[in-house]
């Protein structure tokens, strides 16, 4: 097995990912923006580089048979895909649950114009595309903290996914054959409402945490002057509410991948206990 470059390798999914590849023996380059604050595991190598600027990430990339992509909420470099196709042969990208563009469709979604141009590359390509994270309920953690927590929307049902899944199908996909031009949809083993989340993390950290609905309105205005993107926060109400009514789907992928169910939401809670308190 050749080297791998793994990007985002200090974040959530990223981390999990290169210490699962060194855990195997091979080789892993982890890229990072500032190798002296990465803390990643012994016997990594760390190279330094920045997807908002592609010319860095030559270096990074000599050598390297996979990239496990990551692309952090900043504009979209033609350039990072570009350097990848010069020095790799294939590319792992975690992409988020988006159709595929028909010919001509302009995107609606970042991920859906990398996906394009990883498409275009001649790159072998696999797009991992999880539904949301079990960790964005940390944006929660303050207000777990105080006993309440104030959401819109406490009956949408949502199909979270541990990150350590994702990570886990990433290292699957990079160190085995048969996954080219697939797009893996993933998502936690079942679909739990939003107020069910916050009463498994009350019962992780050992104690009641209440739920209170909080008026999609006044979140509409909260969540704009806490996120900055009012089309964001838009796409996001709209969406919790279809799922009062039509809970996230569920799908088989990481077990069917990885020959064990996905893990449940109160496995991540336990986990990350500690996190909430």
């Amino acid at each position: 097995m050749s080297k791998i470059l793994v990007t985002g390798a200090t974040g959530s999914v990223g981390r999990h990912v290169v210490s699962s590849l060194a855990e195997a023996g091979l080789e892993v380059r982890a890229l990072v923006r500032d190798p002296g604050r990465a803390a990643l595991p012994e016997g990594v190598e760390v190279a330094r580089g920045d997807l908002s600027s592609p010319s860095t990430l030559e270096p990074a990339l000599r050598d390297v048979e996979s990239v496990y992509l990551m692309w952090p909420r900043l504009p979209v470099q033609p350039g990072v895909v570009d350097a990848i196709a010069r020095h790799a042969r294939r590319v792992v990208y975690l992409s988020t649950d988006v159709p595929d563009l028909e010919d001509g469709e302009q995107p609606t979604i970042f991920h859906q114009e990398i996906e394009r141009q990883i498409r275009k590359s001649g790159l072998r390509w696999t797009f991992l595309r999880p539904i949301d994270f079990a960790t964005n309920t940390l944006g929660w953690a303050d207000q777990v903290r105080q006993g309440v927590v104030r959401w819109p929307y406490g009956q949408a049902s949502r199909s979270l996914i541990h990150e350590r899944d994702i990570a886990a199908v990433a290292v699957h996909v990079l160190t085995s054959a048969g996954h080219d031009r697939a797009g893996y949809v993933l998502t936690g083993p079942e679909s739990l409402t939003h107020a069910e989340q916050v009463r498994i993390i009350g019962e992780a950290i050992g104690r009641e945490v209440r739920w209170e609905d909080l008026p999609p309105e006044t979140a509409r205005e909260q969540l704009t002057a806490a996120w900055g993107d009012a089309e964001f926060v838009a796409a996001r109400l709209k969406a919790w509410a279809g799922f009062v009514d039509s809970p996230e789907r569920v799908t088989d992928t990481v077990e069917r991948l990885l020959g064990r169910p996905a893990r449940t939401f109160r496995s991540w809670a336990e986990e990350h206990a500690d996190d909430f308190r």
